[in-house]
């Protein structure tokens, strides 16, 4: 983004943005924060800027369990339950599950016990040799998407506990994969998961929900992710495993 255009974003004068650019003009708490919303930086990464210009941070870090959260670790068990027979997964910042709502357990089937210890990491689970990258059919393009996210990640927070999962991600080894059945008709507008559960070739499609408007770091950093059959194939076989049919 251009100065000018930060500027127009802003609503402020390219000549005072120039000023705040250079140090020649402090901006206040106000100016600091409207920026950063117009560059969409992350709500952790604001209170940084905001005690690197004298200001002290405005938004509020709290565990999910803690009493303050109660209602939103509410919402979230509901939207997770909402999602059975398929699996949802809630994430944090780091990609560690916080909360599973437990279906579909034959996913995980054998993955190693090591990487399935708290906190479960769902990209090492996803991607590592001993995790579900064996039983994923579509691996090169599955990882290029979760490593993409990832990159887009650092891109926006620097954060170096994702800078090392991410250089760890990237050196795992080649894995052999078994044949796949032909994509599903989705997969030209979605990447699906095509992976092997308990004998048979699925396709999910993944969605991601996160808070719409926080004002509190942990919920703006917090993701449900839902896994939903990409054919009725998939839906079909979920049902069963699930002992709905």
């Amino acid at each position: 983004m251009s100065q000018l255009d930060l500027a127009c974003e802003a609503e402020i004068s390219s000549r005072h943005l120039s000023f705040v650019e250079t140090g020649r003009s402090t901006p206040s708490r106000e100016m600091v924060l409207r920026l950063a919303e117009r560059l969409e930086v992350p709500m952790r990464e604001r209170n940084l800027l905001l005690v690197a210009a004298g200001y002290a941070p405005v938004f509020a870090e709290r565990g999910l369990d803690s009493p303050e959260l109660t209602a939103a670790r509410k919402a979230i068990d509901i939207i997770l339950e909402g999602q059975k027979p398929y699996p949802a997964f809630a994430l944090d910042r780091h990609w560690n599950m916080v909360a599973t709502n437990g279906a579909l357990p034959q996913l995980l089937a054998g993955v190693d016990p090591a990487l399935l210890g708290p906190p479960v990491n769902a990209m090492r689970v996803s991607l590592h040799p001993k995790g579900l990258a064996p039983r994923i059919v579509n691996l090169p393009e599955w990882r290029a998407h979760m490593l993409g996210r990832l990159r887009r990640q650092i891109d926006l927070t620097a954060d170096p506990v994702l800078i090392e999962l991410l250089a760890e991600a990237q050196a795992y080894g080649p894995i052999s994969r078994r044949a796949a059945r032909p994509a599903s008709a989705h997969a030209e507008m979605v990447a699906p998961l095509i992976v092997e559960v308990g004998g048979e070739v699925l396709s999910f499609f993944t969605t991601t929900l996160v808070f719409g408007t926080p004002v509190e770091v942990t919920l703006s950093e917090l993701a449900v992710e839902s896994f939903l059959p990409a054919d009725a194939e998939t839906a079909a076989a979920v049902r069963r495993f699930a002992g709905l049919t």
